[in-house]
């Protein structure tokens, strides 16, 4: 699907953890800033000690600020959910939280984790956006687009998991460098090449979906709903 004749207007990227949206939708996030679009990043989850140290934590969410300052985020909402305990977590109160961002925000546009993921926060995360979603509210997203992250999207078991075939793709081209700045940042995350969480992966996925549609760099997305 060509998305250059949609207007995302205000949107919203669902990180899972900090750098998942980066690595799913950084490019698109850079591009639609660049446009003028006001695009803000929810990250729902943080580690807790003792499972994760005090001094990782920050550093991640250092390098996250600085990401997104180099994407042109206009802000970051740190939903404070435990980090890989969101199974363990009311289902309840993810959803409430989600809700409160988008009741907040009132985007047009919502960029989720993709439900086939093999980590079980961004199949949670994807459902709980999609209960804040839901199109019974006076105001409500009309856009709903889940992004591809490396080492996870690609994991999970074949045929007892969705397998991820998108059907929207955003030309990044111009924009990819940008997202790999972004990503440089994180370096805590990072790992060598041929690692899923490496900068020459990166660049190839943008390749491999770029070249779907012919085109330089791409991010792909698989549609999950569009009111027009």
């Amino acid at each position: 699907m060509d998305v250059s004749h949609i207007s995302f207007g205000r949107t919203l990227v669902v990180a899972p953890h900090p750098d998942d949206e980066v690595l799913g939708a950084g490019g698109t996030i850079a591009k639609l800033a660049s446009q003028g679009e006001e695009v803000f990043v929810a990250v729902v989850t943080e580690g807790k000690p003792p499972a994760f140290d005090p001094a990782t934590i920050a550093r991640t969410q250092a390098e996250a600020r600085e990401a997104h300052r180099a994407l042109g985020v206009r802000e970051t909402l740190w939903l404070r959910l435990p980090a890989a305990q969101l199974a363990e977590t009311a289902h309840a109160t993810v959803n409430s939280t989600l809700l409160d961002v988008v009741r907040r925000l009132s985007p047009r546009t919502v960029l989720v984790p993709f439900v086939g993921d093999m980590h079980m926060d961004h199949q949670l995360t994807f459902t709980s956006a999609l209960v804040a979603c839901r199109p019974h509210q006076t105001e409500y997203p009309k856009l709903i687009l889940a992004y591809e992250t490396l080492s996870e999207t690609n994991w999970n078991a074949p045929y007892l998991s969705p397998g991820f075939l998108p059907n929207v793709f955003v030309d990044i081209t111009e924009h990819l460098d940008v997202k790999v700045k972004a990503m440089q940042m994180f370096a805590s995350q990072l790992r060598e090449a041929p690692h899923e969480r490496s900068i020459a992966t990166l660049r190839a996925l943008a390749t491999l979906r770029g070249a779907t549609v012919m085109r330089q760099a791409a991010e792909a997305f698989v549609l999950v709903r569009h009111v027009i």
